[in-house]
């Protein structure tokens, strides 16, 4: 999915005047004739700072001014603080005092605009509690206000009512929430059998703005609906739904259901001893263990088998795969999915005596390295369930 956690309660309401530091739809008109254009590059606080100054303006003239600024709280630290202040226009000059929204810290604001060509220029200072920021930053241009709301729409990736689980993956849930309502949903998860994605937790600049973040969940696929329609019962959540996730659809197979279920779940045990025999042989392994995740539903499947990397050491080859299993549609269907992961190889020394100590230093999938061959382990499994596999160019089963 690139951890902060800043619950900020009642932010939504916390400036209730500053309409343009909620996310809208359409541009507000203004009064006679004036104008409104936005600055969103002035360079504050090392660059670390989000940084938007909202200019009403007849003709050339300034007649007010909102600066809204997203911080780190701390120095080096992810945790987000914010301040947005009206300021007093003078000719060139705008000041302005507030303070910061989480850490109550007083906020005081002295800069100087100027017009140079088509560009402006922001000096002064700026101090936040303690810490005093000096500001320096030229050549920024300013936006209409039709450009500044193009640049704040954000796709969270939340597919409310999928028609199936091509699009998006069914062990993966996407949570929409007010930001005064989140804590209380949090805790609501805790002792369930979910996990919750530590970096949606972060409450960023974006999400400070519009009052909402997403909280992104991870379950059992059986388990999946029925978190969705209690999230979409929960007080100040705005939509929940379905996101991407595990799924990659060239390593998915669908199947019928019928023989591979007891009653309306799964039959994880024969799924999961059925592709343990499977592997096993395309992998020319030994099985090993075979586990499934009670909280994302995730099956993982071990192997061994003899390293030909160096034969005389005798090293060890040790395989993890990772499976899910799923109904192919969120409203139940009479089909399943399987996802299986590609091979984690790593390999070891197991003998009796002395260990020799090995390093892993090859370049990985992540670096941009091919995933480890599988021996047709996907396509020998397709044979065994009676599945089909995805076509990529057609976006159809064939």
């Amino acid at each position: 999915m690139r951890a902060r956690f800043l619950l900020l309660l009642g932010l939504a309401t916390a400036a209730p005047d500053f309409a343009f530091a909620q996310m809208k739809l359409q541009p507000k008109a203004t009064p006679g004739g004036s104008e409104i254009r936005y600055f969103t590059t002035i360079g504050l606080m090392d660059g670390n700072a989000d940084v938007v100054l909202k200019e009403t303006r007849q003709g050339k003239t300034v007649t007010a001014a909102v600066l809204d600024v997203c911080f780190p709280a701390e120095k080096g630290s992810n945790r987000q603080d914010r301040f947005v202040a009206n300021l007093a226009v003078n000719g060139p000059n705008l000041t302005g005092t507030t303070q910061s929204i989480s850490d109550k810290l007083p906020v005081s604001i002295k800069l100087t605009r100027k017009a140079t060509g088509d560009t402006f220029e922001f000096r002064g200072q700026i101090s936040v509690g303690q810490s005093v920021t000096e500001v320096s930053s030229p050549e920024n241009f300013d936006i209409s206000e039709n450009e500044y709301l193009d640049i704040q729409t954000s796709d969270d990736g939340i597919v409310v009512a999928p028609n199936d689980f091509t699009g998006v993956s069914p062990e993966a849930i996407g949570v929409r929430i007010k930001l005064d309502a989140a804590l209380d949903f949090l805790r609501s998860l805790k002792g369930e059998a979910v996990e919750v994605g530590l970096s949606s937790l972060a409450v960023t600049c974006d999400a400070m703005r519009a009052g909402e973040q997403t909280i992104y969940l991870t379950a059992d696929p059986e388990r999946t609906a029925a978190l969705v329609a209690k999230a979409r019962s929960t007080a100040g959540v705005v939509i929940a739904g379905w996101t991407s996730g595990s799924f990659e659809m060239d390593r998915t197979i669908r199947f019928a259901a019928a023989e591979w279920r007891n009653g309306d779940k799964a039959n994880k045990e024969k799924i999961a001893t059925v592709m343990s025999g499977v592997l096993a042989r395309t992998l020319s392994a030994q099985a090993t263990g075979a586990t499934w995740d009670v909280n994302t539903g995730k099956l993982k499947l071990t192997f061994k088998r003899p390293s030909p990397l160096y034969p005389p050491l005798a090293l060890t080859e040790n395989i993890e795969i990772t499976a899910l299993v799923s109904p192919d549609r969120p409203a139940g269907s009479d089909r399943l999915m399987l996802w299986v992961s590609s091979p984690a190889i790593t390999t070891a020394d197991e003998g009796a005596g002395a260990k020799l100590n090995l390093s892993d230093d090859s370049t990985d999938e992540e670096d941009g390295g091919e995933p480890s061959d599988d021996n047709g382990s996907l396509d020998e499994l397709a044979k065994e369930f009676k599945g089909q596999r995805w076509d990529a160019d057609k976006s159809v089963w064939k």
